[in-house]
């Protein structure tokens, strides 16, 4: 059996902005950098000892997983945001009420199936070939909470709320098989 910690990035300009951020990207903010070194202590309070590591192609997820660990790791463009299309870097509030199901093919930008069969192969090949036992992947918002749908069948965890920064999803891997074990959000509120 084989441990997953999927995980998104720091908070970036864009977050802070309200911009769509999908496939175009934003520096991460001195706020997200310090989300990132909670994270890493979060694996180090727990005594927890990464075998390797993967990360989104976007700036943003690769300079949080460099804060979280000095692996050297893979980029993987199967781990990159939802593309939103002509939307990106607009304003949040042109987003639909959720589900967004294909709102955003309309522009440019992927279907919701396409997009979670993207990330949920993704994960599947890079968790199949890796030999090592606890793997870390750095991705986005969106991408975690569509392989969680992906899996829920099999999950008994749910998400009450939303996929903060540095959240960490923790998933059992056997048989080709994930379950959702943990849904860690760490506790930010004393830092600015």
């Amino acid at each position: 059996m084989k441990t997953l910690y999927l995980m998104r990035h720091g908070e970036t300009l864009f977050n802070q902005q309200k911009k769509i951020q999908g496939w175009c990207d934003s520096p991460l903010t001195e706020l997200g950098k310090k989300q990132a070194k909670i994270a890493k202590e979060y694996f180090i309070e727990n005594e927890i000892v990464l075998d390797s590591a993967y990360s989104s192609t976007s700036e943003r997820a690769c300079d949080t997983l460099e804060l979280v660990t000095d692996l050297n790791y893979s980029r993987v463009k199967g781990l990159k945001e939802w593309n939103f299309g002509d939307l990106e870097a607009e304003h949040e509030y042109l987003n639909p009420p959720l589900p967004y199901g294909d709102f955003f093919e309309t522009f440019g930008g992927e279907r919701e199936k396409d997009f979670r069969a993207r990330v949920a192969q993704t994960v599947l090949e890079l968790m199949q070939a890796d030999t090592g036992g606890n793997i870390l992947m750095v991705s986005h918002g969106a991408s975690c909470r569509q392989f969680m749908r992906e899996w829920e069948h099999v999950s008994t965890v749910e998400l009450n709320g939303r996929i903060a920064n540095c959240c960490i999803l923790k998933f059992a891997f056997n048989e080709n098989q994930f379950e959702l074990l943990e849904i860690i959000n760490h506790d930010f509120a004393g830092i600015r």
